[in-house]
């Protein structure tokens, strides 16, 4: 019940994007061909707000649901971390044809064939986690 009102706020989002058609095939192409600027427009204006929300928690020293402050750490830089995830990360969109953000959306829309490639984002998601302590740092 806690946790309720971050479901709709996801739910209602998640209509927005797929009304706005950002998870659109055909938007997509036309943004990687330079056709439109739908889509950029989108992800500048995410952009945007994200800065901006990040800066006001860190003004305001905004706390988290269980009353902790919320703190921003500094990543770790290391460049091959960062080549081989982005690689694997994007096989796995180039393979699928879709991003995992809208995957939920499309779920949720109807199409079930993205249960797939859900299930094996997931399955990519936890053998990461059991396999990271093994991974260099």
């Amino acid at each position: 019940m806690k946790l309720s009102k971050f479901i709709l706020v996801g739910i209602f989002f998640g209509v927005i994007l797929y009304k706005a058609e950002a998870v659109s095939w055909f938007r997509i192409f036309e943004m990687f061909h330079f056709q439109s600027f739908h889509m950029y427009g989108i992800i500048f204006s995410a952009i945007a707000v994200g800065i901006g929300v990040v800066q006001l928690i860190k003004w305001r020293h905004m706390k988290s649901i269980e009353g902790k402050e919320i703190v921003f750490n500094p990543k770790d830089k290391s460049v091959p971390r960062y080549l081989i995830g982005g690689f694997i990360f994007g096989l796995g969109w180039a393979l699928a044809g879709i991003c995992p953000g809208p995957m939920f959306i499309l779920l949720g829309s109807g199409y079930t064939v993205l249960i797939v490639f859900l299930s094996t984002a997931m399955l990519g998601t936890f053998l990461y986690g059991l396999l990271r302590k093994y991974l260099p740092h």
